[in-house]
């Protein structure tokens, strides 16, 4: 069965096609991807603006033609939390799906943080012990853990790479000062929020998924020759100020830094490690499956019943 999974996400707008069936691994096909960055479309009201929509509703078209080109047979599509916390994403949302005949959900963030525990339990195994998964997205940072499929506890927090880029640091001078307020409010938002069960995790498996972590690997490696499959909390110590001495320019010619993520890493960077130092993590392992996988593996698991 041909599937694709439409990600309308803070940043992007991601159809990526599948080959699945019940049992079987997910195997990429093609995929369509359009860096639209959500957050940069809204009113002071928190709506998102008319041009702003029109942009979606054409970057939905270009995704539900393409899925078309290559004959897929559903389209699974989500919104996470750009669309979620807009002052009009509930008539967006419903512009969309009576526009393109499509059934464009809604996820919660801890849906998110558990659909996504469920993909990276799938790709590692059983024998990976008790998990700890770190999602940061454009939007939100998620957290899971468990010994199961379904996680023991899973938490979002609105701390996302886009939300503090904006909030918090200006593209075109980043200053010490400003870092530090940033630090100080990711550090209170984590050590208020971070509830018991997550922080005496006992966990003896640490993973990070998407392109926010994947990025900040591939940087680890290039710059300290580490494997670009983990990260550690060490290597995050030295890349941020490399990144801070550096312009947006200078960050995108990076390797695997676009430029949109060229703009938004600094942020990432800071929340990965505060993440990592207040719950105790020294490594991290990094795992190509993340929300899109488990979106299907769910849809999968549901159609088998």
């Amino acid at each position: 069965m041909r599937l694709g999974v439409l990600d309308v996400g803070s940043n992007t707008i991601h159809l990526q096609i599948m080959d699945a069936h019940p049992g079987a691994r997910p195997t990429p096909t093609t995929n369509h991807k359009v860096e639209l960055r959500l957050t940069e479309h809204l009113d002071k009201k928190g709506a998102i603006t008319a041009e702003g929509g029109e942009l979606l509703f054409q970057s939905i078209q270009d995704a539900v033609t393409h899925a078309k080109e290559f004959k897929t047979e559903e389209i699974l599509a989500f919104a996470t939390s750009a669309l979620r916390e807009a002052k009009n994403g509930k008539e967006i949302i419903d512009e969309i799906n009576r526009r393109f005949e499509i059934d464009l959900q809604i996820l919660t963030g801890v849906e998110e943080a558990r659909i996504t525990f469920l993909a990276v339990r799938r790709w590692l195994g059983w024998s990976s012990g008790k998990l700890l998964v770190l999602d940061i997205g454009g939007g939100s940072l998620e957290m899971a853990t468990g010994i199961d499929e379904s996680p023991d506890s899973a938490l979002s927090l609105p701390l996302g790479a886009a939300r503090l880029t904006r909030d918090f640091l200006s593209q075109n001078s980043i200053t010490p000062k400003n870092l530090n307020i940033l630090e100080t409010h990711v550090k209170e938002v984590l050590t208020s929020k971070i509830p018991k069960t997550l922080l005496v995790h006992d966990a003896n498996h640490f993973v990070a998924t998407s392109k926010t972590f994947r990025t900040l690997a591939r940087l680890g490696n290039h710059w300290y020759g580490d494997k670009p499959q983990y990260l550690e909390v060490n290597a995050l110590v030295g890349i941020i100020p490399r990144l801070m001495d550096m312009t947006s320019a200078e960050r995108a010619n990076l390797p695997g830094v676009s430029n949109t993520r060229a703009q938004q890493i600094i942020a990432g960077a800071v929340v990965a490690k505060t993440s990592m130092e207040i719950l105790g993590i020294s490594e991290l392992e990094i795992c190509p499956w993340a929300l899109r996988e488990g979106v299907i593996l769910k849809w999968l698991d549901w159609n088998e019943r």
